[in-house]
């Protein structure tokens, strides 16, 4: 699995993020900053049921996860 970054607006579109080398940095919640995902053949994340629930279930908890990444807005 690898780290990718919102670099869009929609956290729910894979075309939104950016393949990262590194889990990245993001101080504080309440908006995604990051996902933890497999990556598919355009280096852009699988975004899974199960995945997309833990990414609703972060930012309803405002709490960060294994595999979401939360940041201030």
């Amino acid at each position: 699995m690898a780290w990718f970054s919102l670099t869009g607006s929609q956290a729910s579109n894979p075309n939104s993020y950016t393949l990262q080398g590194a889990q990245p940095s993001c101080p504080g919640t309440e908006q995604i900053c990051a996902i933890q995902a497999s990556a598919d053949s355009n280096n852009k994340p699988v975004i899974t049921t199960a995945l997309y629930a833990e990414m609703v279930d972060a930012l309803h908890d405002q709490t960060p996860s294994d595999n979401v990444k939360l940041k201030d807005r």
